[in-house]
């Protein structure tokens, strides 16, 4: 049997060097070997001549096509309401549209009908998350896809929908002459105010529905339940327990209620309401009726501000709502 060669540092006797054992440029350092500079700590060679791309490169293409959809035609907007096409100072658009009734009523007439369309939106919202939510009936659920369809719709499919029930020659002022004989219904109301206002409430109440039936699928039934046990009623069980976990949805979605009843624009023309004036209509009259396009920006701008505020508000509540 030949003898295993020692473990000393004398040269083996087929004549290859000590040097021929050590690892070639290729190989993989031992155990406890220690990595070269510059090689990878996993054990691959890092690319020669590579750069990175600076992160700030990249967020260079979206905000590009930010600013030449939005920003760029913004800009031109706010600069026209600052340069009147008669001439004079920077301020005298602003001043003469603030100075005007029809400014201040459409003004008016938009605060009154958003804060009355969110008003009723939270009311009729809040009924009717409860009964899905906690009154047992068949299709529940169905109903509660339902809203999130519901969602995707136009406004003006809604304003439609209510011209054919209620306006001038609808279903009910037909039934109405066919039963009395009269020569027409007694419902005009969609041409007025209160039309308008139906029209909101009816479109926007199922954006407020949809954060209190997410806030009611986390509620903890046993809560409801000791509170029964207990001999807690209805209504003071919806007061203690109930409404106070709602509120945060309620805010959320009162305040995006709010925010896009000011800027609504389809239900007000849809429903043909000639003496309701609002924000948005003023600025179609503006540019469109009268061709007055420094006085539609000034409207156009103070809308912007009125709504950008609204929704800072809006985020603020959701991001304490947890929403």
């Amino acid at each position: 049997m030949a003898e295993a060669p020692a473990l000393s540092g004398r040269r083996p006797r087929n004549g290859t060097t000590a040097r021929a054992a050590a690892p070639g440029p290729g190989a993989a350092p031992g155990p406890g070997a220690a990595p070269g500079p510059g090689a990878n700590p996993s054990g691959s060679r890092a690319p020669q001549g590579t750069r990175t791309v600076p992160g700030w490169l990249w967020s260079l293409p979206p905000v590009a096509a930010l600013a030449l959809v939005f920003l760029y035609p913004l800009a031109l907007v706010v600069q026209q309401s600052f340069s009147p096409e008669n001439g004079g100072g920077a301020f005298d658009a602003y001043a003469s549209v603030f100075r005007s009734h029809s400014f201040r009523e459409a003004l008016g007439t938009t605060v009154w009908l958003a804060a009355g369309a969110t008003v009723g939106c939270l009311v009729l919202g809040f009924v009717l998350a409860l009964i899905i939510a906690f009154v047992p009936f068949p299709g529940a659920k169905a109903v509660s896809k339902f809203i999130d369809v519901f969602l995707s719709f136009p406004s003006f499919l809604i304003t439609l929908a209510l011209l054919f029930i209620y306006g001038t020659v609808g279903m009910a002022n037909g039934l109405w002459t066919d039963v009395s004989g009269a020569a027409e219904g007694p419902f005009h109301f969609l041409t007025t105010p209160w039309g308008v206002l139906l029209a909101e409430i009816t479109y926007f109440t199922p954006f407020v529905m949809r954060p209190l039936l997410a806030a009611f699928s986390q509620l903890d039934t046993a809560q409801l339940e000791v509170a029964s046990s207990l001999g807690a009623k209805p209504a003071r069980i919806i007061r203690r327990v109930i409404l106070p976990e709602a509120l945060p949805a309620l805010a959320a979605g009162g305040s995006l209620v709010l925010v896009m009843c000011l800027n609504e624009f389809g239900i007000v023309l849809f429903t043909g309401a000639k003496d309701v004036t609002t924000l948005p209509m003023l600025v179609y009259g503006k540019a469109i009726l009268e061709s007055d396009y420094s006085a539609a920006c000034v409207v156009a701008v103070v809308n912007i501000a009125i709504s950008v505020g609204l929704f800072g508000l809006y985020r603020v509540v959701s991001k304490r709502a947890g929403a």
